[in-house]
């Protein structure tokens, strides 16, 4: 049996946080395999069911998250399963917008979520980091953590939810990098040229603007016959 606990505020008013990206990433779960109702347990809400055989515990602890941990570890002891069997779901400030890491143990980063898992379960869980980007600054940490997602992000959040809850099986195997294999853009294949008037512009030459390149480049000029005579009267090289 597998803990996926998805870390957040309770509360409508905290509901589109990116403070609650995890709690958003259990709900798609919750969508998108056979789950049972939301219950209230374990200082959580929580909706037991599977994901392709596995049978699965998914939480949202009411706590507040600085008190995640509480509920969590309560679940933990009552099924007798440890650190391993626990999968945190979580915002990470320290990633991009859109970004995903996957890591098993390590620090808290100072994620308050985290802190409280730590002292309740241990630290040998498995850490879904779901990127909310850093606002730039440590004064606005707080009211961008606790501030809603833009409806810029909307694209990209729907875009990832998805493709969690299709690919949730893989954050059971292993250290799950098959998982982050699937949430990864295809790279180009081996060997593989892009020409330059299909390269990005940052990847263009530098200093080859589209009128530098114009500058520089050499009409073939007609090799016999009057236009050739005159052309090479105007361009050509002198005898």
């Amino acid at each position: 049996m597998k803990i996926i606990v998805g870390l957040g505020n309770p509360g409508p008013q905290y509901a589109a946080n990116r403070h609650n990206i995890g709690f958003m990433a259990v709900d798609a779960l919750h969508r998108k395999h056979p789950f049972g109702p939301w219950s209230r347990k374990f200082k959580a809400q929580i909706a037991e069911g599977e994901i392709a055989g596995e049978k699965v515990l998914l939480m949202k602890p009411q706590t507040f998250m600085n008190l995640s941990g509480e509920a969590v570890g309560e679940a933990m002891r009552f099924y007798k399963l440890g650190p391993g069997d626990i999968i945190a779901i979580h915002d990470e400030l320290d990633l991009p917008a859109g970004k995903v890491k996957l890591k098993v143990g390590g620090g808290h980063g100072g994620h308050n979520g985290l802190k409280s898992l730590d002292a309740h379960c241990g630290r040998d869980y498995k850490r879904l980091r779901l990127g909310i980007g850093h606002p730039g600054s440590k004064e606005l940490v707080h009211n961008h953590v606790l501030g809603d997602f833009a409806k810029v992000d909307q694209g990209w959040l729907d875009e990832l939810m998805d493709d969690i809850a299709v690919n949730a099986e893989l954050l059971f195997d292993g250290d799950g990098s098959k998982f982050m294999n699937k949430l990864a853009p295809p790279a180009p294949p081996k060997g593989e040229k892009k020409d330059e008037a299909s390269a990005p512009k940052a990847q263009q030459p530098k200093g080859q603007s589209h009128v530098h390149r114009a500058r520089n480049h050499k009409p073939d000029l007609p090799a016999t016959g009057p236009m050739a005579d005159m052309l090479k009267r105007m361009f050509g090289k002198k005898d």
